[in-house]
């Protein structure tokens, strides 16, 4: 088979896209920075669709940036070795519905154009394409992302993030808890119906982060205003995920 490693998977990827569409997926979350900024809730009201609610910790809902890399995504239940690994930068806030705390996507910029036009058919996932690159040395994290969807307003993310401190289990954590410990999450596809997937995981830890973010041009993206306050960061080495398929709420 000829093409470079990434190409050959993401044609395994895209050969296997019907299937992605009927099962779960597993896959590793690594390496993550969580930026949470306090917003005033009216703000990520007028963001979200109808069906969904701000969800409020100490009189804030809360806008975080995320990014990390993406190991072995795959089909539950398909050896390890078949998956992809990609990098990734997510911008979220946190809702409820029906009493249950919940996570909305924004956006999801990724590396990989195939994968990224399966998420958005079969996942109805609102991800873009992005150039990024994640490294891991003298223990920090390296993060940079420039978007280059076609026709998505333009978006850079670049920094340097790593753990100080000691590590923590999030539920024992108010702030951690609230901002982590979800197990569900919405976006709205691109035919306006909002979607919900459901995750299994187990319990996060984190550490305190120290962060140097230099560029973040997604507020503007997202025309959202930056917040007055400072961030809180988090950062966690990362756990192991299975999530649902799609399904319209």
């Amino acid at each position: 088979m000829s093409g470079d490693p990434e190409t050959r998977r993401e044609k395994g990827f895209s050969s296997e896209s019907r299937i992605v569409r009927m099962v779960p997926l597993e896959m590793g979350w690594r390496h993550l920075l969580f930026e949470n900024w306090p917003v005033d809730p009216s703000v990520m009201d007028a963001h979200l669709p109808e069906s969904l609610e701000p969800d409020e910790y100490d009189g804030s809902a809360w806008l975080s940036f995320v990014p990390f890399t993406n190991v072995a995504v795959r089909p539950r239940g398909t050896p390890e070795a078949l998956g992809i690994g990609l990098p990734e930068l997510n911008v979220r806030t946190y809702v409820t519905r029906d009493g249950v705390p919940s996570v909305y996507f924004f956006s999801l910029d990724a590396q990989g154009i195939v994968s990224v036009l399966g998420a958005r058919l079969f996942q109805h996932l609102p991800y873009y394409y992005a150039r990024i690159s994640l490294e891991w040395a003298d223990g920090r994290v390296r993060f940079r992302s420039r978007r280059r969807h076609p026709g998505a307003r333009p978006a850079r993310y670049e920094g340097t993030y790593r753990p100080v401190g000691e590590p923590f289990s999030a539920p024992d954590d108010p702030l951690g808890a609230f901002l982590v410990e979800r197990y569900r999450f919405y976006t709205e596809a691109q035919d306006e119906s909002v979607r919900y997937t459901d995750v299994d995981h187990d319990p996060w830890t984190l550490y305190p982060a120290a962060a140097d973010i230099r560029t973040n041009t997604l507020f503007s993206a997202h025309g959202i205003a930056r917040p007055d306050a400072d961030p809180v960061y988090y950062y966690s080495p990362g756990l192991d995920v299975v999530a649902s398929r799609s399904k319209r709420l």
